[in-house]
């Protein structure tokens, strides 16, 4: 028997706060969100049925916007939203974050119930997701470091005497928020954040298979006191996403996605502002005197947490050969400690993923790998239609490593491959060989072996006796190679949403210096 044929109870969706009354009809016991454009709530021809992954029940629908009125939206945004943002007081924008941050905290169990339906988290994950969230809006006022500008004085060359300068960020008008599946609040609710805060329109397209939470908190954000023009949810597929990013109603493209997914928009949109966290998938470097037990657990919960559906995610271990074979112990027996089943179980660590066709990539990848000289030390086992066990596999011919899908690609599910090196400079290379370059995280005390891994790793952020965790973005993340462009984190990303502007001012004539 599968995990989904031992799950009896139905998933079922239930919105009980009048609040969210207005954005979903209800047809056939279910309810159908509608889109926000052009400042109302709006249904439309075609509609689209929302799954859970729990069990693949229908749980809801939503209407689906045709190009035409997806691009009417963004006209909307780019001829009128964008100066309603812009021609807020600052002070305003901070109090509608503020004033979202209470209203979600206000009806926290709704977006809890839809991340654990709708995303397939587990409770202790959904809840995990949506503090962070309430927690990121709160940290919105250290974006604000980032904002001002500069004072340049015209005395430092002969040519601008008795002149003055000033640099200014200004919005750039409109955001394309394109959403991905695996953190779909919090990663909403950050783009919104530094891209509102400076003063630009937003347009955030939600993730086809789960849209629920951001549909929610899309209402909230109106109630909080957004513009009601400066914002609209495109409940639209990728290739009409990827039509629209190339318009001249779009200013910047911030995307969470697939390195593939990334090129294709850069290719399609050509010159624009880019802010892209794109493929990861992390290599862990333990060394010779790595407190072993920290570093497997640790290990394990980035290999499997959120069943492996980060960007972020342990896909590669490199352990330094005098501690390999305990190292490796004492990893499979952490792995085998998570409870895999229906999320809704508060006891369960790992549900479903996302959907069939990934589970299918990781069955595949794992086969592959083991037909090519891996050794199953954990894991590996396919549980049902969406379900797995966290995989680990030992590949000890690092000559096989290298063309393996699992080193070269990022397959979105939890499995990690685990080999021996001789020291830092074979885990160095190793690590550098993918054309990823996201994060690395890094178990020792070695302080000069740590200082060299730091100089050499070509990756946009290092966990030293972590694992690899974004978090709400207190310290900045973003990639490096085909992991992307531009950094998500508070008080960086916000300078990439704004456009420098230089104003030189010109008093010659005017005696108001009077130089030696």
């Amino acid at each position: 028997m599968t995990i989904e044929e031992s799950i009896r109870e139905k998933p079922a969706l239930k919105l009980k706060s009048e609040v969210f009354a207005k954005i979903f009809t209800v047809e056939n016991d279910i309810p159908v969100f509608k889109a926000y454009i052009n400042g109302r709530w709006v249904e439309s021809q075609k509609k689209r049925n929302i799954f859970s992954p729990i069990n693949g029940y229908l749980i809801a629908g939503m209407f689906e916007p045709s190009y035409e009125e997806a691009l009417d939206a963004l006209r909307n945004l780019y001829e009128k939203g964008r100066w309603d943002a812009r021609n807020t007081p600052g002070s305003k924008r901070l109090e509608a974050l503020e004033k979202l941050a209470d209203l979600i905290d206000e009806y926290k169990q709704e977006f809890i119930d839809s991340l654990v339906l709708n995303s397939g988290k587990p409770v202790k994950a959904a809840k995990g997701e949506v503090e962070a969230s309430i927690d990121r809006l709160r940290r919105a006022p250290l974006d604000l470091r980032k904002l001002p500008g500069d004072y340049i004085p015209g005395d430092w060359d002969e040519h601008t005497l008795e002149s003055e300068g000033i640099v200014r960020r200004e919005p750039f008008g409109v955001v394309f928020a394109i959403i991905p599946f695996n953190y779909p609040l919090f990663d909403s609710i950050n783009k919104m954040i530094y891209s509102f805060l400076p003063g630009n329109a937003i347009a955030i397209k939600p993730p086809s298979s789960d849209p629920i939470p951001i549909i929610l908190m899309v209402k909230l954000a109106l109630e909080a006191g957004f513009p009601k023009d400066a914002i609209s949810l495109l409940t639209i597929p990728g290739r009409v996403a990827g039509e629209l990013a190339a318009t001249k109603y779009v200013n910047v493209i911030s995307l969470t996605g697939s390195t593939e997914t990334g090129l294709k928009l850069i290719q399609k949109a050509g010159i624009k502002q880019y802010i892209m966290e794109l493929g990861g998938g992390d290599p862990a470097i333990v060394l010779e005197d790595a407190d072993l037990d920290l570093s497997a657990s640790k290990i394990a919960t980035g290999i499997a947490s959120y069943t492996g559906q980060r960007c972020d995610s342990i896909k590669l271990v490199l352990v330094e050969e005098p501690v390999y074979d305990e190292l490796k112990r004492k990893l499979v027996g952490k792995l085998t400690e998570f409870k895999i089943g229906d999320p809704r179980d508060p006891k369960v660590d790992l549900g479903p993923v996302i959907d069939k066709a990934t589970v299918d990539e990781w069955e595949e990848a794992v086969k592959e790998a083991l037909e090519n000289g891996g050794k199953l030390l954990a894991g590996g086992r396919r549980l049902g239609e969406r379900y797995i066990e966290p995989a680990l596999i030992e590949i000890q011919d690092h000559g096989k490593l290298e063309n393996l899908k699992l080193y070269k690609d990022e397959v979105f599910a939890s499995v990690a491959i685990i080999t021996p090196v001789k020291d830092i400079s074979e885990a160095i290379i190793l690590a550098n060989k993918r054309r990823y370059g996201l994060d690395a995280a890094i178990f020792g005390k070695d302080l000069n072996k740590i200082r060299k891994l730091m100089r050499l790793l070509e990756v946009g952020a290092i966990y030293i006796n972590e694992y690899p965790r974004h978090g709400v973005g207190y310290y900045p993340f973003g990639g490096r190679k085909e992991s992307g462009m531009g950094r998500e984190g508070i008080g960086y990303s916000v300078e990439q949403v704004t456009a420098l502007k230089t104003v030189v001012y010109n008093y010659k004539g005017y005696g108001i210096w009077e130089y030696m």
